[in-house]
């Protein structure tokens, strides 16, 4: 009904202008001259837009805001679990039964089943409802990234206005702390630095500058983006594109116009809701037909129309099903694992292939220091860590880690935030980038506490500095220096590796300073090329010391219009790298889900470099895959794993003319690969399906938004079930499109979260692992509480269809078949979903197409097997209460009408007795009751064989699950109460039972359990033979 309603009322895209939105973005606004841009946007880069210009350009493009999406009103989805599927049969049959009530009025037990169907099928549609429905407030999350005000220039006045308000060729200005209004091509530049990881996923603040670098838009250097944030300097820059029209917007707009593909288990419901209604009223229609032909009234033909439907639809499965899904969300939340949609719960059971962002889930998003390369030597990070460096305040330092310690102690903009002297070091907040946070802390830990960091920083404190640019790719500072006759000033130099060597002239070592050379060149290009190798982010330091002679105690040192102090001639002492190292037990958890069959891809915004050295760590990449990567670095890191089987400039199907097999043949030593966004831009949707075929082992990097929804699509296309894991923006429309969406709790965005059906409160990929488990695990579960609820249709239809056929009098009432569906096994189904997983849930591969919630195994079994033995169970009750009141089986064929009668008060039995119409109607309860109790009585071991689908009873545990061992206790103490509580037994048509009478079922309910064994230990021991094939379920 939400689908139908949507495709009605929907105001979103066509598909063709979907496929558009999935394009990459192309233009030249950030190539092209800025004559040219102005006069492309009619605007004049000094004093901006005029009044009039404004007023038009706001009637052409609208305001500066996103565009709100369709939402179903919350009617349609409450209308939606109250009229579709069983509640529509339901509905027709209260409908029905209060219809012969109105016909009929001296029958009440039609008016007393229509009420009951109602409360029913209303209780349960109420109960869905409020179970599953959640907000649909992605579009009210994009709005919360909208600026309030931006500072522009209009008829060369500067104004703050209303961010709505901006049009495109409006002239505007930003500064650090200020969220960006728009998408701006840059003009002019001051130390900018924009948090781009919303939008492209980079953990690092990303410089900008006037100039462009990228023929991709968004690698652009010139360009700031709607919503990211400036963290520091400040800039100026023309208005490109507003609202929809952004970047922003296009993600906002692709992740609200994207149709959610319906879970796994919704088809399976709905599916089994088909098959199961077909057969309903294929049967009842059927036999309602006979009932007519062989001369039963209509008003009788309908009640048995309406009680075999009420017999065969399992009227509390569906308030079951969410029970248990519930049950299992709530199981899930202590495990870090929120879930939004409930049925996300099994889909993500069923996931074949995980797509993973890098920062946070697989790695600790935590950039901490690992390796210093210092006096021509690479050490760990934590093993300087324990060697407590103490500086003095007055004296020169004595070895190369005293003047490494100096440099990184100085050269930084890192500082700790107030208030956090009891917070153990690694857990402090800091005001920094992620590079110089890591530093600080590994500097704070280093030094000895009589020289910490703020307090060395007292000792010399910094005079002059040129911020990091992207043009110097260096940081620089001078710090003058109290009461040292060799030394006044000293400068520090931190930055690209590279660009800090050039710059200097000497190195230093333990042994003490020597000239650069090529032997050392070979040094530092050999570590430079092994620590980059394993994604770690490389920084050089050197120093010089400045003599108090040429720069005496109060000279004034400057930086504007060129420095007045030495910025070569520098002394190299070493190379600090920094990593945001791979969580704890990711590895281990990717293991695992190798083992279950789910291949685990990364899709990353990051490096090519990083990103392999990350999945190599976390085994994404195994160990010992052959690796083809065609990525090539901007660093003279060059990777040692290209295999020579691919040309360096094309893919080996750069055509795409090759068929499938070829390019295994060509591609049969290799596993995994390195892909970038570019390049699946360059292969396209039937290239990257066959990378996709041909590999099992990927890893995406420098990949945008859109590039991220292709690639989940290509999955998808494979017929694989997709989760994909996000914490930003750019990840909200591949996270709206999977199967299902998995977001970051800690540092995902609101946006992410909304478009997500489950969200990790610890960030961790070994959350989804537990996850997994758990999805399969209720899957398991449901099928058992399925085929639990099941067994009991049989024995509830078999009553009515030998009261048709052969004309015996009815051995079970409709009423009684609700306390059964309703009450007696509603708990026990329940208690299915707390039964532990067998043990080898995570050893399967995921569950393909034909291995369906309910499948024709399932039904022979339930309906052939189990049904039958309890059908013979309550039958064989029903004959010996009949015998022992003077009625022989063979007498109660065709006697159906007589029996009926009420105006027959003198049918004899077989002893010669007369039975009144009040007499037989009391034997017939009698009869009913024994029936249902013995129907109790072999569900009682019906459950504790659907604890385990494979294993023995004896190693899974008879009594390991605590909410079944209540059940059981529940389901027959309210069987005793329905029997033998005074008025309501007789408004239920029961009648209390000699407690002999309940021993009549546990014969069969031993054969039962006895013949079930036997059959799960064929299936274990010859897992491939008959029985398992048509029992296994």
């Amino acid at each position: 009904m939400e689908r139908l309603w949507m495709r009605m009322h929907s105001l979103s895209m066509k598909s063709s202008n979907l496929n558009i939105m999935k394009q990459d973005t192309k233009t030249d606004n950030h190539l092209i001259t800025w004559p040219e841009l102005c006069k492309r946007f009619k605007t004049n880069i000094e004093i901006g837009l005029n009044d009039t210009q404004i007023m038009k350009r706001q009637k052409k493009y609208g305001l500066n805001r996103l565009t709100p999406p369709l939402v179903v009103p919350q009617w349609i989805k409450l209308c939606s679990h109250t009229f579709e599927g069983f509640a529509m049969l339901l509905w027709i049959g209260a409908l029905l039964c209060i219809t012969a009530f109105l016909i009929e009025r001296n029958n009440l037990e039609n008016l007393y089943l229509g009420i009951i169907l109602i409360v029913v099928v209303v209780c349960s549609g109420l109960f869905s409802y409020l179970q599953e429905s959640k907000s649909d407030a992605i579009m009210e999350s994009f709005n919360k990234l909208i600026p309030q005000q931006a500072t522009v220039i209009r008829n060369g006045n500067r104004l703050t206005v209303n961010a709505e308000t901006l049009v495109p060729g409006d002239l505007v200005e930003f500064k650090g702390g200020d969220r960006i209004p728009a998408d701006i091509r840059l003009s002019t530049t001051t130390g900018c630095k924009v948090d781009n990881s919303s939008l492209t996923g980079e953990s690092e603040p990303q410089t900008r500058s006037a100039m462009d670098s990228d023929p991709n838009y968004l690698e652009s250097r010139n360009m700031a983006f709607f919503s990211t944030n400036c963290v520091e300097g400040n800039a100026r820059g023309l208005v490109i594109n507003t609202g929809d029209r952004t970047v922003m917007g296009t993600i906002a707009n692709l992740t609200t116009n994207l149709e959610q593909n319906e879970t796994p288990l919704s088809k399976e419901i709905k599916h089994f809701i088909h098959l199961l209604t077909i057969v309903a009223v294929t049967l009842a229609t059927i036999f309602f037909i006979i009932s007519i032909w062989i001369g039963t009234s209509t008003m009788d033909a309908i009640v048995f129309f309406i009680a075999i439907i009420v017999a065969s639809v399992p009227e509390g499965l569906l308030a079951t099903v969410t029970v248990c899904l519930s049950l299992t969300a709530k199981r899930m939340a202590k495990k870090n694992c929120l879930v939004k949609n409930l049925q996300a719960v099994e889909t993500l059971g069923a996931t074949s292939v995980i797509c993973s962002d890098k920062t946070g889930t697989l790695t600790a998003n935590r950039m901490t220091v690992s390796h210093l390369w210092i006096g021509q030597q690479v050490f760990v990070a934590g093993d300087i860590e324990h060697a407590h460096i103490e500086l003095r305040r007055y004296e020169p330092p004595m070895n190369a880690f005293e003047v490494a310690a100096i440099i990184l102690t100085l050269c930084s903009k890192a500082t700790f935030q107030p208030n956090q002297e009891s917070i153990p070091i690694g857990r402090r907040l800091t005001y920094g980038d992620a590079s110089e946070s890591a530093i600080l802390k590994f500097m704070e830990a280093t030094l000895e506490i009589q020289s910490k960091v703020e307090t060395v920083r007292q000792w010399w404190p910094k005079v002059a500095e040129i911020p990091f640019n992207s043009s110097n790719k260096y940081h620089l500072t001078v710090h003058r220096v109290d009461r040292r006759n060799d030394c006044s000033a000293i400068v520090c130099l931190k930055g690209a590796p590279e660009n800090v060597l050039k710059h200097c002239t000497t190195y230093l070592n333990n042994e003490g300073q020597f000239p650069i050379n090529d032997r050392f060149r070979i040094d530092f290009e050999g570590t430079y090329r092994t620590l980059g190798g394993k994604g770690e982010r490389i920084l050089g330091f050197a120093w010089i010391q400045l003599t108090p002679n040429q720069f005496p105690t109060d000279f004034e040192f400057k930086v504007e219009n060129g420095a007045n102090f030495p910025i070569d001639g520098f002394q190299f002492v070493g190379l600090i790298s920094m990593i945001d190292p791979p969580r704890a037990g990711v590895s281990t958890a990717v293991d695992r889900c190798r083992a279950a069959g789910i291949k685990v891809m990364m899709v990353t915004g990051d490096h090519p470099i990083t990103a392999k050295a990350i999945a190599r760590s976390t085994h994404i990449i195994s160990p010992f895959t052959k690796l083809y990567d065609k990525s090539q670095s901007s660093t003279p890191i060059i990777s040692t794993e290209t295999n020579n089987n691919f040309d360096n400039d094309h893919w080996p199907d750069s055509s795409l003319s090759h068929s499938t097999e070829e390019l295994c043949k060509r591609t049969k030593d290799l596993k995994g690969v390195v892909l970038t966004g570019t390049e699946i831009t360059k292969l396209g949707p039937s290239g990257l399906d066959r990378i996709i075929e041909v590999f099992d082992e990927i890893v995406f990097a420098r990949t945008t938004p859109k590039q991220k929804l292709l690639i989940v699509e290509a999955f998808q296309r494979k017929g694989e079930i997709v989760a994909v894991t996000g914490d930003g923006v750019n990840d909200s429309p591949a996270l709206k499109k999977a199967d299902i969406g998995i977001a970051m709790g800690i540092t995902g965005s609101d946006v992410s979260k909304q478009a997500a059906d489950l969200i990790l409160l610890d960030d961790n990929f070994s959350s989804i692992v537990i996850g997994i488990e758990e999805g399969r695990l209720i899957y398991d579960n449901l099928k058992k509480s399925i085929s639990y609820t099941l067994t009991s249709n049989v024995p509830e239809m078999m009553p009515f269809l030998l009261y048709m056929i052969i004309g015996i009098p009815l051995g079970l009432g409709t009423i009684t078949i609700l306390c059964i569906d309703l009450g007696t096994d509603i708990i026990p189904a329940i208690s299915c979903a707390y039964e532990p997983p067998e043990s080898d849930i995570m050893n399967r591969p995921p569950r393909g197409d034909n291995d369906q919630l309910v499948n024709i195994r399932m039904i022979k079994m339930t309906y052939l097997y189990v049904g039958f033995i309890s059908s013979a169970a309550g039958f064989l009750s029903y004959f010996i209460i009949m015998e022992q009141n003077g009625f022989h089986w063979r007498q109660l064929f065709g006697i159906r009408r007589q029996w009926d009668s009420r105006a027959i008060n003198d049918l004899p039995d077989r002893y010669g007795q007369e039975w009144s119409y009040q007499a037989r109607m009391r034997l017939q309860n009698a009869c009913q009751t024994a029936f249902f109790v013995a129907i109790v009585v072999t569900q009682w071991f019906d459950l504790i064989i659907s604890k385990t689908r494979r294993n023995s009873i004896i190693s899974q545990g008879f009594c390991n699950n605590d909410v079944m061992n209540f059940a059981l206790i529940f389901e027959t103490a309210l069987t005793i109460f329905l029997c033998y509580c005074p008025g309501l037994n007789h408004s239920l048509q029961l009648d209390p039972l000699k407690w002999s009478w309940w021993s009549f079922g546990l014969p069969f309910g031993i054969m039962l359990m006895a013949i079930d064994e036997f059959r799960r230990y064929e299936i274990r021991h010859n897992p491939n033979g008959l029985v398992a094939h048509e029992t296994y379920y």
